[in-house]
């Protein structure tokens, strides 16, 4: 595993129209999008402290946090994932779980953890008893995710984020979310070592600053 580049911009409907238009000229969409799109269901965990959102809030130079996600609404894949991120470097470490795991977790039962074998599972069961991490809210989005091979780009549009606010039941696709305050909608780049010229000047907008959007600190709002 390495750190990436990661840059994040905050944009209008406007931008997400013309954006859409420029990638589509230059890159391909996701192989793995259905009709260029598809939806992302996240379950963040954080402790009583409010440790992952703070050290955000706050700017921490370094950061993790752990998620639980799957697409479109499909349980039969499910991911665990951590994400660090180092300035303005991130990486992200994932690991599958089968239904019947997710489900256990969700249901707050963690003794198996420690003796899955899979190492970011152990870790996770680590941070639980250590830092005192647990589920926290579900976060959901649409993304438009487009590949660029010179420099392994990755360009994404996400939009319509919405928060379970304190909902931790990720597994129940009837689960009721609420748009988040601002409809914001979130363009990511990242890439390996050089980010070529094109991308460059495609993601670029008068007064569109690198900022530090979290999708998951936007859908703590509501508690």
């Amino acid at each position: 595993m390495k750190y990436r580049h990661e840059w994040k911009h905050e944009i209008n409907y406007e931008n997400l129209l013309i954006l859409r238009q420029r990638l589509c000229a230059v890159a391909k969409h996701d192989a793995h999008a259905n009709d260029g799109k598809y939806m992302i269901r996240s379950l963040y965990f954080d402790n009583a402290n409010d440790k992952a959102l703070r050290e955000k809030i706050d700017g921490v130079n370094f950061r993790e946090k752990f998620r639980i996600r799957f697409y479109d609404m499909d349980t039969s894949v499910i991911h665990l994932e951590k994400k660090s991120k180092l300035a303005n470097l991130c990486m992200k470490e994932s690991t599958t779980l089968s239904f019947d795991q997710a489900k256990a977790i969700a249901e707050g039962d963690f003794a198996w953890m420690i003796s899955s074998g899979v190492p970011l599972i152990q870790e996770l069961y680590s941070k639980m008893h250590s830092q005192g991490l647990q589920p926290k809210t579900i976060v959901d989005y649409t993304r438009e995710p487009f590949v660029f091979a010179p420099g392994n780009v990755r360009v994404t549009l996400d939009y319509n984020i919405r928060t379970g606010m304190n909902c931790t039941d990720y597994l129940n696709t009837d689960c009721v979310t609420v748009p988040v305050d601002g409809m914001p909608i979130i363009l990511e780049v990242k890439w390996d070592e050089f980010l070529p010229d094109i991308i460059r000047d495609i993601v670029q907008f008068p007064g569109c600053l690198v900022g530090a959007f979290s999708k998951y600190a936007a859908c703590r709002t509501y508690g």
